[in-house]
């Protein structure tokens, strides 16, 4: 067997980084692409590596050559790479893919070794690597039959986004056997090439062939391997954090992303708080009706958005303004907030961060489940000579909830001591039981020193529409809300949104529902796990106490070989104990089995 590699292209996309190098001479973590790639071939004791370059050839060749790689290796020239695609760098390469049975590559490609292994192990002699695709995907696809044929290649003009479940992407890497090559691929590659030219690529000759009435080329489905295909400069940012070899390391290098984790091969993430039970399909097809119009249009200012909130939520125009994510709605009120504040810890960072440290009077549960009261921080806070006060309700990691008796008694309290009370309701939608919402009308006008914070993105699963509220009787306190942001803060999609909201309150409310019910069983398939201790919390997430291992190894574990995303607690939290703590969001029904089956997987349970 041999294989080939195709690295003539210019990688234009890339920039600078491909200004003065090939693109398989781009480094992804201090190593080169070509330089991996190279080390995996050798492995397999090959009778050659053929490589075709192109743009910056010398330099390619001369650098290959001082790799000390032990398979021998052969160069093909492509003197007219600026004006050919792949289709004629492959042309070039074809008398070799008649000798030998042939691994074939393109050399903008980082994939792990199980990826190679795969398709030498697997006895059938021709194949076609492929993966289910995904949305950061680019490049051909194909349909395949419950039998690995090859029923279809779709070329990007004929791509449609309503057929994508049944799509495969081309991983761009084949093995070919000799006899194929002879009798197929390089009779069928000099009639194409022949007839269309040139500028071509070599995929479209697999098209044909897969019309013929024995292909003899099948595909071969990837289970997990991780690969990416770097074309632009986010592509290498994203490989680079994939590929990290230090798995401490990966986990910080992906928790820096804060999010975008679409582009990551079938990551599921347990770390970010979402409802998983809303937003339904229809409402999804009606924003999705009305995507031309929201794409091109501009939004309306504060004044109509601050409307649609108002009607939403059954308060005034000026009690009310909407900010682009509840982040922007925070940051504008830790601006305007002055004097001593105090703070409950562990909490949502957020407001702590936007404040002075010196100027922030903690409290901290004394007990193993960091519960409290409304009495406990009354108790606490009352001979503090505070300004505000910040609650985060159901609080973010512990979950704890005070029920609106509580609150009503926090906020009576507050206004008697003139402290604004800040309260952040973001997960209040989880919490047993109905109407655990303060923001009414009623409330705001009987405690106007309270401010709501409400995170939309959160309870409702749009965080990609990025949309927050926050409400108060204060009407100074909203007016400078809202000419302290920019008047077009949110988008046409989150206006859009606010506009239909109301018409699926039931199924919201269905949705909420569904979500207990598996919260419920969801604790109990995680209290069954010995070697950890989950702490009773009325939100979308559990804060969960690691008893046999540090929670950063079983972070790493869970991320490298399970590709399952969760929050490290530890050093987040000032346990005097050096407790071990994470953070696991609550999915539907299916995720959270996949989670329950990695980590009896790892704790040996």
């Amino acid at each position: 067997m041999q294989a080939i590699i195709l690295a003539a292209g210019m990688g234009k996309r890339l920039k600078d980084l491909t200004k003065n190098n090939t693109k398989c001479m781009v480094e992804v973590n201090g190593v080169t692409l070509i330089d991996r790639l190279l080390r995996q071939l050798d492995a397999y004791n090959l009778k050659r590596i053929v490589i075709v370059v192109g743009y910056e050839g010398k330099k390619l060749i001369d650098y290959v050559n001082g790799r000390g790689v032990k398979t021998p290796i052969i160069f093909v020239d492509n003197p007219v790479y600026y004006k050919t695609n792949n289709i004629y760098s492959l042309f070039l390469a074809k008398n070799y893919l008649c000798e030998e049975d042939t691994l074939l590559f393109e050399s903008d490609l980082i994939v792990e070794d199980s990826v190679i292994k795969t398709l030498v192990d697997d006895p059938r002699e021709t194949l076609a690597l492929v993966d289910k695709y995904e949305s950061w995907m680019d490049g051909t696809c194909v349909k395949l039959s419950e039998t690995d044929d090859i029923v279809e290649f779709i070329p990007g003009k004929k791509f449609k986004f309503e057929e994508i479940k049944s799509y495969y992407k081309t991983v761009n890497i084949y093995k070919f056997s000799k006899h194929f090559s002879k009798t197929h691929y390089v009779p069928f590659l000099e009639a194409y090439s022949n007839a269309m030219g040139n500028n071509e690529y070599y995929e479209q000759v697999l098209k044909i062939i897969t019309m013929l009435d024995d292909p003899e080329i099948k595909a071969k489905r990837l289970n997990g391997e991780l690969w990416y295909e770097i074309d632009d400069i986010q592509d290498l940012d994203i490989a680079s954090s994939i590929f990290l070899p230090d798995d401490g390391d990966k986990v910080k290098s992906i928790q820096s992303r804060f999010g975008g984790y679409w582009r990551y091969p079938k990551l599921i993430d347990f770390c970010y708080l979402v409802n998983p039970y809303f937003p339904p399909a229809k409402l999804l097809d009606e924003i999705k009706a009305n995507f031309e119009t929201l794409a091109t249009q501009y939004p309306s200012g504060m004044r109509v958005n601050s409307l649609l909130a108002a009607k939403n939520f059954g308060v005034k125009q000026e009690n009310i303004a909407v900010g682009n994510g509840a982040a922007e709605l925070i940051k504008s009120l830790m601006s305007v907030t002055d004097g001593d504040i105090g703070i409950i810890r562990p909490t949502f960072e957020e407001y702590p961060n936007r404040y002075d440290e010196g100027k922030q009077v903690v409290f901290i549960p004394k007990n193993e489940n960091f519960s409290y009261s409304a009495e406990d921080l009354i108790k606490f806070f009352d001979g503090k000579n505070i300004k505000s006060l910040v609650l985060i309700n159901p609080d973010n990691p512990t979950g704890n909830f005070i029920r609106t008796d509580g609150l009503r008694k926090i906020a009576s309290w507050a206004e008697s001591k003139k402290i604004r009370l800040i309260l952040d309701e973001s997960f209040s939608d989880f919490a047993a039981g109905e109407n655990n919402s303060l923001i009414t009308a009623e409330f705001i006008e009987n405690y106007p020193t309270v401010c709501i914070v409400k995170s939309i993105s959160k309870c409702y699963g749009v965080p990609g529409l990025r949309l927050g509220i926050v409400a108060s009787g204060d009407n100074e306190l909203i007016s400078f809300i809202k000419q302290d942001v920019g008047i077009w803060n949110i988008n046409s999609f989150a206006e859009f949104y606010m506009q239909i909201a109301e018409k699926y309150q039931k199924d919201y409310v269905n949705g909420l529902k569904q979500f207990k019910t598996e919260r419920t069983r969801f604790k109990r398939k995680l209290d069954a796990i010995k070697k950890l201790r989950v702490i009773d919390s009325q939100a979308n997430y559990f804060m969960v106490e690691v008893l046999s291992t540090s929670s950063g190894e079983l972070v790493e574990k869970l991320l490298t070989n399970c590709n399952i995303f969760i929050k490290d607690l530890t050093g987040k939290i000032k346990d005097p104990y050096n407790k071990q703590y994470i953070r696991i969001a609550v999915r539907d029904r299916k995720d959270n089995d996949l989670l329950i089956n990695a980590l009896k997987e790892i704790l040996g349970e």
